[in-house]
């Protein structure tokens, strides 16, 4: 009961105060965790100028195992290649998310055979659920009519949004051939028009709103 109690109360001391921090997850297995270096704080730096929010303009960097991932609403992971969580990493991410934390796993092209694995680890018993059109984190404070925006091409793939619930509540985003993160990059690192950047922080600024009014 401890292991639920002393995470719930960290996080509502993070969401009831003057700004909020959110974290970039660093990761085992080999995988660059570390691969948009800009993406955090410009998601930060736009959400904060346009949507009203008082998010800490650095990101923290937070381990997969670590208490301290019960004092961030928000954690955030990318990456290319392989993606690996011990026993016990397993157990402090699952109560994490069951105790009101939230993670968004976004696929940076080559990381989607490895957190399907993962994912099945922490949630053996749930699925991930593909988010349709029309739930709430596409319709705030930006309108996405039709779902998740597709940012790089890749295989060519439509964009998916998937989701892991427990009790209703959405725990985990999986982004899947959208990359979003790359997307939030600074505009010299992909060359990406101005027009897709935008629709890249205005969807990331969603996911931001979706969890701290929800």
């Amino acid at each position: 009961m401890k292991l639920n109690i002393i995470p719930f109360l960290l996080l509502f001391v993070t969401l009831t105060g003057t700004s909020q921090e959110i974290a970039l997850l660093k990761y085992n297995g080999g995988g660059d965790w570390y691969a948009n270096p800009t993406s955090l704080p410009n998601l930060i730096k736009y959400s904060n100028q346009n949507n009203n929010t008082l998010i800490k303009t650095k990101p923290a960097t937070v381990e997969p195992g670590s208490p301290e991932i019960f004092s961030y609403p928000f954690v955030h992971a990318t990456g290319h290649g392989n993606i690996l969580f011990s026993d016990a990493e397993v157990i402090n991410l699952r109560n994490y998310m069951l105790s009101g934390g939230f993670i968004h796993f976004d696929d940076n092209y080559g990381l989607d055979q490895y957190i399907r694995r993962e994912i099945k680890k922490i949630f053996p018993n749930n699925n991930l659920v593909e988010l349709p059109a029309n739930h709430p984190i596409f319709q705030k404070p930006y309108s996405f009519p039709a779902g998740l925006p597709k940012i790089h091409e890749h295989d060519g793939k439509r964009a998916q949004a998937f989701g892991i619930f427990e009790n209703n509540r959405l725990v985990l985003l999986y982004t899947y051939e959208c990359d979003l993160g790359d997307g939030w990059e600074d505009a010299e690192v992909h060359n990406d028009p101005k027009e897709v950047r935008e629709k890249a922080l205005k969807m990331g600024s969603n996911i931001l709103n979706y969890i701290f009014n929800n």
